[in-house]
């Protein structure tokens, strides 16, 4: 077994999600959700199949979305995993109706952050074991932190 990392190659403010799913009518499904979800919502998404021609499956509504995805999807090559990037909306808004796909098995980050993912590879071919997401901890955050941390979710209408 070799340990592989690959970074996702993004631009900066782009969010997107990475999980697992377990059947080729994922593309579809989380196509359906992601619609669903946010009126308006631009995307792209790619899938990796991981039997028979074992190919890059893709969709989405804008096209810049979707070249990330099929570009980052190819790069991780890894079993079953998907890759969804948001163009105008947030995690938050789509992440529950992501999760509510029935093939969904597991989300491994939600984020707009650097990532990149550890990837386990044998023979057989790759699996993703987790994911960097972000940067290490600086320190502990102050009582000016918690004011502006408090202050940004009200700004954006997350808390009231």
């Amino acid at each position: 077994m070799e340990l592989k990392t690959v970074t996702i190659e993004k631009p900066e403010n782009i969010n997107f999600i990475l999980g697992q799913s377990h059947f080729i009518k994922t593309v579809e499904d989380l196509h359906e959700a992601l619609v669903g979800a946010v009126p308006g919502i631009q995307f792209g998404l790619a899938f990796c199949e991981s039997s028979g021609p074992a190919l890059v499956r893709w969709s989405g509504n804008s096209d810049e979305m979707i070249e990330l995805a099929k570009k980052n999807a190819i790069a991780l090559s890894a079993g079953h995993c998907f890759i969804i990037f948001l163009g105008n909306c947030f995690p938050i808004n789509v992440l529950n109706a992501v999760k509510a796909v029935p093939e969904v098995c597991h989300i491994y980050c939600a984020t707009a952050n650097p990532v990149q993912v550890i990837l386990a590879e044998t023979d057989q071919g790759r699996g993703i074991l987790g994911v960097i997401d972000g940067l290490k901890s600086k320190g502990i955050e102050t009582e000016a932190d918690v004011t502006e941390r408090k202050a940004m979710l009200r700004k954006f209408g997350y808390k009231l």
